[in-house]
């Protein structure tokens, strides 16, 4: 009797190593499989690694000095000390309006003829600053960079003209990233974004290539269950994605010198966590669509897009509209994003990555149920 359990027990065991085994000879046989899981990974980690910087240095700007007396010319002179300023100075504000028309400069700021005067009689004296409001995140920039290089001058000037006691020096320090370079989370960030794609895209397109050729009929035809057919799919490529975003660690660590403060083991979780949203939206989408070229454009609006655009990647979810914030809410790599930054710059804060971990289960779940009645055991 205890034989009779046992077989079809062994029997399923045996179909589910022959389904691995299977994709893995295709893995290694495929080339672009290799070519996704590995080469469009540094493709794009050297994009986003180089091609991408929020960091805003050398701002080039003009600075017009209507009247040039000490203390005018000790302001302009805190603006050439800046190292977000490469400063152009002058004395007509006419001499720069065309370079800001062609954005040869990003603004003119104007030190007027009566600055002095107003300064030493302490009657509130006021600058003007003329930015391209054709990019607004620049424009931004350019004026809180002048507010804080007068609010440091004028802290500068009173401290040493104060006699009733020492000047006031404010220290500053910036926690995880001390030289606020925006390659640091954005590299971290790049990654589960690059997770995203191979994950998604690999396994979209692999079953939906075995249904062109008309091999998922002949694997229908056996006894295998729905189940043991998607494990068996997606098994050797959640290894091939984790192999991808190991290589992807090393170049963040080693190339793009990233500081890696947390543990191995957090982040493999985390990404192994992440894997089951991914791999299941892949499959999900390969069995509806059973063509690879639009199973490829859906991994890209469906996933790829999201991903990049409402993650929190480049754009601030808090200031996106209240609908779109809703949205966020099912994008896996929204959780994934602040973890893998937290795991590079911060260390391991378990409570933080065990609400990410419970709700990108929830969604892979979903996924991997509605792929699961999405592929039925019969020639569709």
């Amino acid at each position: 009797m205890t034989g009779h359990r046992n077989a079809p027990q062994s029997g399923r065991a045996l179909r589910f190593v022959a389904l691995v085994r299977k994709e893995s000879l295709q893995v290694i046989r495929d080339p672009s499989s290799i070519l996704i899981a590995f080469v469009l990974p540094l493709i794009l980690l050297f994009l986003f690694g180089y091609g991408i910087s929020l960091d805003t240095k050398e701002t080039r700007v003009g600075v017009v000095i209507e009247d040039v007396t000490p203390v005018s010319s000790d302001l302009a002179a805190s603006f050439q000390a800046s190292r977000y300023f490469s400063v152009t100075t002058g004395r007509d504000r006419r001499e720069f309006e065309e370079d800001l028309v062609l954005a040869r400069i990003r603004g003119i700021i104007v030190i007027p003829a009566d600055f002095t005067d107003r300064y030493t009689a302490g009657t509130h004296p006021q600058i003007q600053v003329i930015v391209d409001g054709s990019d607004p995140n620049t424009a931004n920039f350019v004026q809180n960079y002048v507010q804080g290089a007068v609010a440091t001058w004028r802290q500068l000037r009173q401290s040493e003209t104060a006699a009733d006691g020492p000047p006031i020096k404010v220290e500053q320090r910036f926690w995880f990233n001390p030289e606020l370079t925006s390659r640091s989370f954005l590299v971290p960030g790049s990654i589960a974004i690059i997770m995203t794609l191979v994950g998604t895209l690999l396994t979209s397109l692999v079953v939906a290539r075995e249904w062109e050729r008309g091999t998922m009929e002949a694997i229908m035809a056996t006894p295998v269950t729905a189940i043991e057919l998607l494990a068996g799919k997606i098994l050797p490529y959640f290894v091939l994605a984790l192999a991808s975003m190991t290589l992807c660690v090393l170049l963040a660590v080693f190339v793009f010198g990233v500081p890696f403060r947390g543990s191995i083991g957090a982040l493999y979780l985390l990404s192994a966590i992440f894997l089951v949203p991914a791999l299941g939206q892949g499959l999900l989408i390969s069995a509806v669509t059973k063509n690879q070229f639009l199973a490829s454009q859906m991994a890209l609006i469906t996933a790829f897009l999201p991903s990049f655009l409402l993650s929190g990647f480049l754009f601030e979810i808090n200031s996106m509209p209240e609908v779109i914030q809703w949205i966020t809410f099912v994008v896996p790599t929204r959780y994934l994003i602040p973890c893998l930054q937290t795991v590079f710059l911060a260390g391991d804060i378990w409570p933080m990555f065990f609400r990410s971990i419970g709700a990108m289960f929830l969604i892979g779940s979903v996924f991997f149920i509605l792929a699961a009645r999405s592929t039925r055991k019969r020639i569709a």
